[in-house]
């Protein structure tokens, strides 16, 4: 395992690259703004600008007339500072139109709309991710030049579009962000903070969060919650971030919790619209995380496990009773704190009952199957990994364990199978030997060995059996979804004509 200070270094090296999105880099709060996210500061300062130019009008003069300094009144027109209304109302005296006028987020001309697109362009995290540094805009920028560079950021796009519609693409975003998580322990102190803080504004006292708590937790952010039987099926959740409500699905309310707080964990992290599939991807993790930090809030769940830890008697299974969550989520939360906060390292999987991993991470070296973008999703785990041996099992309502030597070392794991809606699958989580003694069912009698990725470990049958069925011919359940490319739009997969019709239909 590698060391706290190797940890924080090869953190502090991949936090030297572009973030996927703010929060996964950021090791601080972001600044909580208010409930409604206010007019463009790009377009109101185009605005400002045009007018003021319309008037013959210096940067000095109209400071001096309002009474803010030309710097000050700069930095409102490149849309860098967000002006106070009663600012807003004072140069709108001077140049003779409403305040209405200025807040108005048309651009004023062809021009001042090709600068907001090729300034906006270059905000967005894919500009970022190129390394190149961006182009000033202004009067002396050429008329063509614009032109030619918002043509350009749309020819960008577009091959940014067709590249995150590649299954390929897909697997390399979700490699780089197990990256980032691994760097980080899948520990990310700003949303804990951020959960922390609105249970402590609801006096929550550290029990199961209700469906009251949640409907608290909604109000404080100035928010409702509705339930919508006839959501559109695209959707897990609707915001209507105009009139302040969150549409959710007919569901139990353990179910109901968690959707709730990830639809409002949008509005906590301050997301915006993601620019590419990876920043979605990203997105989808920091709600997830979120969601979970508020159902099982680290002020409460870690003394529970560091106690737990002190007598030796470490179990999934409690986390899960003792916050009325899914085991799924309870052993995604383990990971969350058990390295930092107990110094274990550990890894995390959930896969299909033909051993596909459908979710996994890891930092204690185990050595997961992968393709050669480095994605694991989609790939085979070993037959004799203790997530596919827990579906050998006749109790499915007990946690099974098992020690398995690997080429990487031996690994003790515990595993639960679950029918959900129809299928079954397993969540498991493991950690190296050396750290078995904290978790109660390290006494199983349960062992195995694995040679993957040596194919003679259960890939490949043995030669006598080969050559027996040679003239067997199996034809493949290949399901469509492996050959098509990604659902293509700002949010992957969303049906918007269906959201829209329905956001039409409330009153």
């Amino acid at each position: 395992m590698p060391t706290k200070a190797a940890r924080a270094a090869s953190s502090s090296k991949e936090l030297d690259a572009p973030p996927i999105t703010r929060l996964i880099a950021r090791t601080e709060p972001p600044q909580r703004r208010g409930p409604a996210a206010g007019p463009d500061p790009l377009a109101v300062g185009k605005r400002v600008r045009h007018r003021r130019k319309a008037a013959g009008l210096t940067l000095d003069t109209l400071g001096a007339r309002v009474g803010v300094s030309a710097s000050a009144l700069s930095l409102i027109e490149t849309g860098r500072r967000e002006a106070k209304v009663s600012v807003l109302a004072g140069i709108a005296d001077v140049l003779g139109c409403t305040l209405a006028d200025l807040l108005d987020d048309a651009p004023p001309s062809r021009r001042a709309a090709l600068e907001l697109q090729l300034e906006r362009a270059q905000q967005s995290p894919a500009f970022a991710a190129l390394g190149v540094q961006p182009v000033r805009t202004g009067p002396r920028l050429p008329m063509d030049a614009l032109e030619s560079l918002v043509a350009l950021h749309g020819q960008v796009r577009s091959l940014s579009i067709e590249r995150d519609g590649t299954p390929e693409y897909a697997r390399r975003a979700n490699a780089g962000l197990r990256r980032r998580m691994l760097a980080a322990d899948n520990h990310f102190p700003a949303i804990e903070s951020l959960a922390d803080d609105l249970l402590t504004g609801i006096d929550h006292d550290g029990g199961p969060l209700t469906w009251h708590n949640v409907r608290a937790i909604a109000a404080r952010l100035g928010f409702t919650l509705q339930s919508a039987p006839d959501l559109p099926r695209s959707t897990r959740s609707i915001i209507d971030r105009t009139r302040r409500r969150v549409f959710l699905p007919s569901a139990e309310a353990a179910t109901l919790r968690t959707v709730a707080l990830s639809a409002l964990g949008h509005v906590v992290l301050e997301h915006r619209p993601p620019g590419d599939y990876a920043e979605f991807l990203a997105q989808r993790v920091e709600v997830n995380y979120f969601a979970a930090a508020v159902l099982v809030p680290q002020r409460w769940a870690v003394p529970l496990l560091q106690e737990a830890r002190r007598a030796r008697d470490l179990e999934i299974a409690d986390l899960r009773d003792r916050y009325l969550t899914s085991y799924e989520m309870a052993a995604h939360r383990f990971t969350n704190l058990a390295t930092v906060h107990l110094d274990i390292p550990v890894h995390f999987m959930k896969i299909n009952a033909s051993g596909v991993i459908q979710k996994a991470y890891a930092n204690d070296g185990v050595a997961f199957p992968s393709d050669a973008t480095g994605a694991i999703e989609g790939q085979r785990v070993c037959r004799y990994w203790t997530a596919r041996a827990v579906f050998d099992q006749p109790d499915w309502t007990e946690p099974y364990q098992q020690y398995t030597d690997t080429p990487s070392g031996t690994f003790w794991c515990t595993a639960l199978a679950e029918h959900v809606d129809g299928d079954a699958h397993s969540v498991s989580v493991g950690t190296p030997y050396e750290h078995v003694r904290w978790f109660r069912g390290r006494d199983t009698p349960h062992r195995s060995a694995s040679r993957c990725p040596d194919p003679a470990c259960c890939t490949e049958p043995s030669a006598e059996l080969a050559q027996r069925w040679r003239d067997a011919w199996p034809s493949s359940r290949v399901h469509s979804a492996l050959l098509a490319s990604l659902p293509a739009g700002e949010f992957a997969g969303i049906d918007r004509t269906e959201v829209t019709a329905f956001l039409e239909r409330q009153p």
